[in-house]
């Protein structure tokens, strides 16, 4: 996430959200300043969780969610544009990534 992140024009130091559930950071790339939620539902267990922290009202507003361990939460997520899947590629630091549209928006993002 480091790297999209820095390609999206996020200036400065990127938390892991493990802990905290959500980051907000602001994009400043050349396609105009906008909102970015970068989540990490790995540890989440309760659905309580998800409307307590108004997760809810971030999905609502308009900018980039970036979503790591969405099966934990897909019951409560909207329908996603894209999918992004990252595998770890042979025994070295390389990676493979997948691009996926869910959506006819997705599919104009890819195209």
């Amino acid at each position: 996430m480091r790297h999209l992140l820095a390609a999206l024009g996020v200036e400065g130091r990127v938390k892991s959200p493990t802990y905290t559930l959500m980051e907000p950071y602001r994009s400043a790339s050349g396609h105009g300043a906008f909102p970015i939620a970068h989540f990490d539902f790995y540890r989440f267990d309760d659905d309580r969780e998800w409307e307590d922290a108004g997760f809810r009202d971030v999905f609502a507003e308009p900018g980039l969610k970036l979503v790591e361990w969405p099966e934990k939460a897909e019951a409560l997520l909207p329908p996603c544009d894209l999918r992004l899947t990252i595998m770890p590629h042979d025994a070295g630091a390389a990676r493979d990534l997948r691009i996926e549209a869910m959506s006819a928006r997705g599919a104009e993002l890819i195209a």
